[in-house]
């Protein structure tokens, strides 16, 4: 008895079925607009790195509500951990590397609560997204290097002496690392790119009027210098949808 027989060849109707089914499954690629990610909520490595960011700003609170002796802290912590373009010119460290320190050390801290939770509530939307595509290993590289890309991108673009800080410079390599991998996914798919370059748009827009809102104190160039960071390590690490490192 046989268990495995021969597979008859599809008749005419049978074969232009099939063509309009794999034409309707195109097409509903073709005509997608939204395309979603997989994320993993609550990753470890995303809750450890907000809680480690948070700290200073918390201890800083503290400090300026009296609630213990910590009278000049935050003057203190931005003299010692924010990003100094003078410090790349001509003015002496405080103390051993601080020139090479201060490329990560500025993301740790924040002009204040409102400047901290901003930057927190992105890192925790955007970092399971970054984590189901790379790993948490992969996670932690990409925000430290956009980071680093952050500073970099304000040590070339400005010229303020002023001190820079706050995570959005990583942050916004995540956003960077989020759009590759839309990009990516738009293409693979066939969907149309419209979306994700007005979505590209908007953050333009959306820097443009927080300059604006904070009389030019915003840090547009970390947010550029971040974001092509972000791209550039997503562009190497999954070149294809199917890698991940």
């Amino acid at each position: 008895m046989k268990l495995v027989g021969r597979p008859r060849p599809l008749d005419h109707s049978a074969a232009q079925d099939l063509r309009s089914r794999e034409d309707n499954v195109k097409a509903a690629f073709m005509g997608q607009r939204h395309i979603s990610l997989p994320t993993r909520a609550n990753a470890p490595a995303v809750i450890w790195l907000v809680g480690l960011t948070c700290l200073p700003e918390v201890l800083l609170t503290l400090a300026n509500a009296g609630l213990f002796d910590g009278a000049g802290l935050r003057r203190w912590a931005m003299m010692h951990g924010a990003f100094w373009n003078a410090l790349l010119n001509g003015w002496e460290p405080v103390y051993a590397f601080q020139r090479e320190i201060m490329f990560v050390s500025y993301a740790f801290l924040h002009g204040g609560f409102l400047h901290l939770i901003g930057n927190m509530l992105a890192v925790l939307a955007l970092g399971g997204i970054v984590v189901a595509r790379i790993g948490q290993q992969g996670f932690l590289l990409l925000y430290a290097l956009s980071a680093i890309g952050g500073a970099i991108g304000f040590a070339i673009l400005s010229n303020s002496e002023a001190p820079m800080i706050g995570a959005s410079g990583a942050v916004f390599g995540l956003i960077g690392a989020w759009k590759f991998w839309e990009w990516q996914k738009r293409k693979h798919v066939g969907a149309p790119m419209q979306p994700l370059w007005r979505s590209l748009i908007g953050l333009v827009l959306l820097n443009v009027i927080l300059w604006i809102a904070l009389s030019g104190l915003l840090a547009w160039e970390a947010h550029l210098g971040g974001f092509v960071a972000g791209v550039i390590v997503a562009a190497l690490a999954t070149p294809t949808l199917r890698h991940r490192i």
